[in-house]
């Protein structure tokens, strides 16, 4: 199946034709990034990476795109209707080794590397009834964009706290349309993965103090890693993240920069340095950016480190 960056590609190619007496004409390969929630940290960054690809990478122009982030992503990266997106580690691992979403089917994605920790972030409406994972029984649960990274996790907690699909009112919502439900009274709790701070999270609770608190799914972390293993760990939302009353245990998942298995190595390993060359310029669009190791940055197992991003991370 070609995808559109394919179509895309062939079209450039095409544009930069010269007809009888004309002169040719330079053009820049497209690369498009596909990120997630509009008022998420995914698309701050993939804007701020999309315009360092445009300005340092000779010979292409990159666009970051909204999306419902982690699962889509990858989906859109395998149709190559994507080049690059950011996702989780535990979704890009059940896509590497045909699992959960991917039952029975593996997806040829390859990792330049891994980035920051996403945090998920449960938050029940005061007045709702919703103190612990436990009382979502019967309840309207924001369980995330469909296909996304957060709505995965945010199953997977529920089951680990022994609440059933059918236990819960699942609302497949985006981050803007979950604050909208927290604020209007329709939406009881919510599940979100991403960086610190998250701006719609941000908005939520400015808009209406008082009215939000943090919850802790800790409770159900052992569960989690005895069925998933260790892309799961224990983790603290710090108080000033958000100027909360105190800090909030959480639970972590690494974030993941994917392309398709069939990037050019030499395309893939300059984006890949890319993104520690400037990673300071990237720091001032998302403080997250600054969180992104070096040292450990080539870890990406089970998803296999691309060649040319495996080039770099060695040294080469």
């Amino acid at each position: 199946m070609i995808g559109r960056r394919g179509v895309l590609l062939g079209a450039l190619a095409l544009a930069g034709c010269a007809g009888p007496g004309s002169a040719p004409t330079r053009r820049s390969h497209q690369l498009f990034l596909a990120t997630g929630n509009t008022t998420g940290v995914y698309y701050q960054l993939g804007g701020g990476l999309a315009d360092l690809i445009s300005q340092y990478v000779p010979g292409y122009e990159a666009t970051a795109e909204p999306t419902g982030a982690s699962v889509e992503n990858i989906g859109r990266v395998v149709r190559g209707d994507s080049d690059l997106a950011f996702t989780l580690a535990d979704t890009a691992g059940d896509a590497a080794t045909g699992k959960g979403p991917f039952e029975g089917k593996p997806q040829p994605i390859r990792a330049l590397a891994k980035l920051y920790l996403n945090y998920t972030q449960v938050i029940a409406r005061v007045g709702s009834g919703v103190h612990s994972l436990a009382d979502m029984r019967g309840k309207r649960i924001s369980t995330g964009s469909p296909r996304s990274g957060t709505e995965v996790i945010a199953l997977r907690l529920l089951a680990a706290a022994g609440i059933g699909p059918d236990e819960f009112t699942a609302q497949a919502l985006s981050l803007p349309q979950t604050v909208k439900g927290m604020l209007a009274g329709t939406t009881d709790a919510m599940v979100y993965s991403s960086g610190l701070p998250a701006s719609g999270i941000t908005e939520l609770l400015t808009s209406a103090p008082g009215k939000a608190e943090f919850l802790s799914p800790n409770g159900v972390l052992a569960k989690l890693t005895a069925q998933y293993g260790d892309a799961y760990t224990g983790t603290t939302i710090p108080r000033g993240a958000y100027n909360l009353p105190a800090d909030v245990a959480t639970i972590g998942v690494p974030n993941l920069l994917v392309v398709r298995d069939t990037m050019p190595e030499a395309l893939a390993h300059d984006l890949t340095k890319l993104l520690f060359d400037r990673q300071k310029d990237l720091t001032k669009v998302h403080p997250e950016a600054g969180n992104i190791d070096r040292s450990t940055a080539g870890s990406t197992a089970p998803v296999p480190l691309h060649p040319g991003a495996a080039r770099f991370h060695a040294g080469r």
